[in-house]
């Protein structure tokens, strides 16, 4: 994969890139500012960027803006954002377009490398990473989506797992049933948020999207 470290601290933007080329990956360009950040995602277009939320001028969400300026241009660039803090307003906006090729971990969550380069690899895939505490941040709100209304609980804990970006076998692992039942609470679900087979986008990722987003 090509990717893209946006990270102000010159010693985890480093480690990090030493360990992604560990995994075989290539790492095109490091940014440590907003600015900067936005001109390397557009000029190398990246498999997948890895970005911190606060970077100069303003260390306040300068790089989160970023990503989403860029995902504007590029509609479903792959954007994995790692940081410290939760930003809402932002991370809602991140979730809107409906593309996919999403993820945001908080960087305390990160416990070894092999998690850390499968969100990576998941988020290159279109798919989506979402730490559990930015889950819990994002639908603090409640919900407006009615068809959210009609899941059963197991439903709702199946595909909260399903937006961390458990696969099936993961999230029977965790909720301590087969994958079999967990394949029966997925098409359950599926059909009654309205996503069908025919749908061109990824189910999976569907579904999560309609969740996260609700408000």
């Amino acid at each position: 994969m090509r990717i893209v470290v946006a990270e102000d601290l010159y010693l985890l933007r480093d480690g990090m890139v030493r360990l992604i080329e560990a995994y075989g990956h290539q790492v095109v360009a490091t940014t440590a500012t907003g600015p900067e950040t936005l001109d390397a995602l557009l000029t190398w277009r990246p498999d997948v960027s890895l970005i911190d939320v606060r970077m100069p001028p303003t260390q306040s969400d300068e790089g989160l803006r970023a990503a989403l300026a860029a995902r504007r241009e590029l509609p479903g660039l792959p954007v994995l954002i790692l940081s410290q803090h939760v930003e809402q307003l932002y991370a809602r906006e991140l979730l809107a377009d409906g593309a996919g090729g999403i993820g945001y971990l908080l960087k305390e969550s990160v416990f070894d490398a092999d998690q850390f380069i499968d969100a990576l690899e998941r988020v290159a895939g279109g798919g989506t990473a979402m730490d559990p505490a930015v889950i819990a941040k994002l639908l603090a709100g409640g919900s407006s989506d009615r068809r959210l209304e009609q899941l059963t609980e197991r439903e709702h804990s199946v595909l909260g797992l399903m937006a961390e970006g458990l696969s099936n076998q993961a999230i029977g692992r965790r909720l301590f049933l087969s994958e079999s039942a967990i394949s029966k609470y997925t098409t359950s679900l599926f059909g009654k948020l309205g996503i069908t087979d025919d749908d061109s986008g990824n189910r999976r990722v569907l579904a999560v999207l309609a969740y996260l987003n609700r408000s």
